[in-house]
């Protein structure tokens, strides 16, 4: 076994856009596992928009500062073990970070059985999956015959969103960035419409599409997308708050939406944020669905999966940029 540890550090918090020279190469010594932890070699590094928010101050997790090792969740495979609930082979789910190999108490660890492609573990049946099931279907709420729309429909999130709410019987409309995306998400997804947020005009765009309203939004983006939808929400509307993300890669994140206060009265809204770990009881049922929708090729399975860690910084930035089309993740190991 190699006794030294490749890690990508933080070497500088980004003030405006992140770029890859916010991020250095290191190495370090192996890690070593101490009693009631587990030393565990890295296959697959998620990447999300939410790696770029952790910058910016506090939020569900500390801070991330300069000099610290990259965050981020990953799969990983136990090498070692001082803990009795994991031997080595298991495959686990952590917060291990942008490096090779990592040591954890085992209690934050989660053991995780093995899946055919192993990558469908951090996709559809990972955080990525579980998030789009609960934060539209526990929070959404959508019923046959109602309209959903979400934004950044061709992200990881969102274009599962968008598949399940076509399973449940929902109308779908899909916002992404550029035609080739928004052709995409119809002809090869099955939703019922796409809007160019980055050709068209939003508020337009919405009542052309969206003639009788809005049922339920899933909001990926924030800004001046949620501002649009709002105002065509129907009578007592749901609004799955998922993310912010044009709101994370920029110094200057703009005006929030105006006329919420009122809109949610008038329109008897509901908004709610979330985190998936809000609903861990229903994680089993999502993941045996999801599994089961995929097999009978209902729901596709899109993963756009980048070979070595020192490649993390440049996909993550391209990942902020909108590049990707479905879950991005490292090939670690």
């Amino acid at each position: 076994m190699t006794q030294q540890n490749r890690q990508i550090l933080l070497v500088e918090k980004p003030t405006e856009k992140l770029s890859p020279s916010h991020f250095e190469m290191t190495t370090s010594e192996m890690p070593v596992a101490g009693d009631g932890e587990v030393l565990c070699k890295t296959l697959y590094l998620s990447l999300d928009a939410a790696n770029r928010a952790w910058m910016q101050g506090k939020t569900y997790r500390d801070e991330l500062g300069a000099g610290n090792v990259m965050a981020g969740g990953v799969l990983a495979e136990v090498i070692e073990s001082k803990d009795d609930k994991f031997k080595p082979g298991d495959l686990v789910q952590a917060d291990g970070g942008w490096q090779e190999y990592f040591a954890q108490k085992g209690k934050v660890l989660m053991k995780r059985k093995r899946h055919d492609p192993l990558t469908h573990l951090l996709s559809i049946l990972g955080v990525t999956g579980q998030t789009a099931y609960v934060g539209l279907l526990n929070v959404g709420k959508p019923e046959p015959g109602q309209t959903v729309v979400v934004s950044a429909a061709g992200g990881a999130v969102g274009n599962v969103v968008g598949q399940i709410a076509k399973i449940k019987g929902c109308r779908v409309v899909g916002i992404a960035g550029g035609a080739e995306k928004c052709d995409w998400l119809v002809n090869d997804l099955g939703f019922d419409a796409a809007i160019d947020y980055k050709d068209e005009n939003i508020f337009q765009g919405l009542k052309e599409k969206c003639p009788d309203g809005i049922d339920v939004y899933f909001d990926n983006v924030g800004g001046q997308i949620l501002e649009a939808v709002l105002f065509r929400m129907n009578m007592h509307g749901r609004i799955s708050c998922c993310g912010a993300v044009s709101q994370y890669d920029t110094g200057n994140p703009g005006p929030g939406p105006r006329g919420v206060p009122g809109l949610l009265v008038t329109k008897r809204l509901t908004m709610q944020g979330f985190i998936v770990m809000d609903y861990a009881k229903d994680l089993p049922k999502a993941d045996e669905e999801m599994a089961g929708w995929a097999k009978e090729g209902k729901l596709k399975v899109l993963e756009d999966v980048i070979d070595g860690l020192e490649n993390a910084p440049s996909a993550l930035v391209g990942l902020l940029a909108g590049e990707n089309r479905g879950k991005r993740m490292i090939k670690v190991a």
